[in-house]
């Protein structure tokens, strides 16, 4: 459990444990929806495994895809976009030249993640996040409220451009799934289930269609985030929730309901007509309505972690979201160690349900391994690797013990 002492280093160190709640909720989340792609080479190909076809298997993926997906990597994003203003501050507090060690933690975040994507796991956001930080570097000047805008305009024009691709689509006739793709998921689970030479090799024929993705739907979204996100920590709107209750349900109340609705529409359209028009048109509402469950998301944990239930959320929730870039790869490895070849080649043999209590117990023990690790070092591993790249200086690696501990 979170103690008086690890609530003491927090204040001291400047963190926010909102934050690292919302950081670690973020977290489990995007777990739930990536263990589908690494235990399937069908998911996400728009064609259903023929290994699970079941009931369960069915309701396993409409949940996650309804609740889940396209909408935590949006809320990593706001957070990055909210730390963004907090290493910024920091640094005119100490005096030190943010630019350059911003480019070189941008720097280290690609490395990692184009290892990440060629080693384990192509649906690699971390390279997505280094470009696009550049650009939330070249907007750090923007007002709160031009920032805001700018991410309407961003989900604006990129909702209403997949609207109008939907329409010619549907004009030409629409396009389904094309022949062929259930075999090519079956040749692609066994490369994944080949030495390491096959596995890597089944990666890289898997990244354009991932870059794909990333370019024309992830990378605006996330952009919007990160706007927003900033727009958020410039009104430094996390430091005391509970001063923007009214706010806080508003979010509760659209997000619950048009942004619930986006997904039910999302979800139907991915499930039953991947490839064609409608799916098209779902992709660009999911779009402008996965924010807005995002928010609620976001919202209602917020408000939890304000209440009664807010120490064991924040105990339960924070040393994860403390130590997120080092569970996020850790995430990826242990899966690649059962899903493909570099270990139980377990890739189409799971059904939805398993890989889901896969996904909770890999989660609950790394929330345990951060409570140990945490009381001794005062950043993750991986953390603490990229805050020596940053500084280029060391940094501590042990945490001092205090008289009060």
């Amino acid at each position: 459990m979170t103690t008086a002492s690890d609530v003491r280093r927090d204040h001291a160190s400047g963190r926010l444990p909102q934050i690292d709640t919302l950081r670690g909720f973020a977290l489990l989340g995007i777990l739930l929806v990536n263990i589908g792609y690494l235990a399937s080479a069908y998911h996400g190909s728009g064609v259903e495994d023929p290994a699970f076809r079941a009931p369960p298997d069915h309701g396993v993926r409409a949940f996650v895809a309804v609740f889940l997906e396209a909408k935590f990597f949006l809320l990593f994003s706001f957070l990055f976009g909210y730390s963004f203003t907090l290493q910024l501050a920091s640094a005119e507090r100490r005096g030190v030249g943010f630019v350059p060690r911003f480019l070189r933690r941008l720097g280290g975040l690609f490395v990692l993640g184009a290892a990440h994507a060629v080693l384990l796991f192509p649906g690699d956001i971390l390279t997505t996040y280094a470009v696009l930080g550049l650009v939330l570097l070249a907007a750090r000047h923007l007002r709160p409220r031009t920032a805001v805008s700018a991410a309407v305009v961003i989900l604006a024009v990129v909702g209403a451009a997949y609207a109008l691709l939907a329409l010619a689509l549907h004009a030409a006739g629409g396009a389904g799934v094309e022949p062929g793709t259930a075999s090519a998921a079956e040749v692609a689970a066994e490369a994944l289930r080949g030495d390491p030479a096959s596995v890597v090799s089944a990666h890289l024929r898997q990244l354009p269609d991932v870059l794909f993705l990333l370019v024309f739907f992830q990378a605006p979204s996330a952009l919007a985030a990160f706007l927003l996100g900033f727009a958020a920590g410039r009104r430094r709107a996390l430091a005391d929730p509970l001063a923007h209750g009214r706010t806080l349900v508003r979010l509760q109340w659209l997000g619950f309901t048009v942004g619930l609705l986006g997904g039910l529409v999302y979800a139907h359209a991915s499930l039953t007509a991947p490839g064609g028009a409608y799916q098209v048109l779902a992709l660009g509402l999911d779009v402008v309505t996965a924010p807005l469950l995002a928010a609620a998301y976001a919202a209602t944990v917020l408000r939890l972690s304000s209440g009664r239930f807010g120490p064991w959320l924040t105990a339960a929730l924070a040393p994860p979201g403390r130590m997120a870039l080092t569970h996020y790869l850790g995430q990826s490895l242990v899966c690649a160690l059962l899903f493909t070849g570099y270990g139980a080649a377990l890739v189409g043999r799971v059904s939805p349900l398993g890989t889901v209590a896969i996904a909770l117990a890999l989660f609950a023990v790394q929330a345990a391994m951060s409570r140990w690790w945490l009381r001794r070092h005062p950043y993750g591993p991986v953390e603490w690797l990229l805050r020596v790249w940053t500084a280029l200086a060391r940094q501590p690696f042990r945490r001092r013990a205090t008289a009060s501990e």
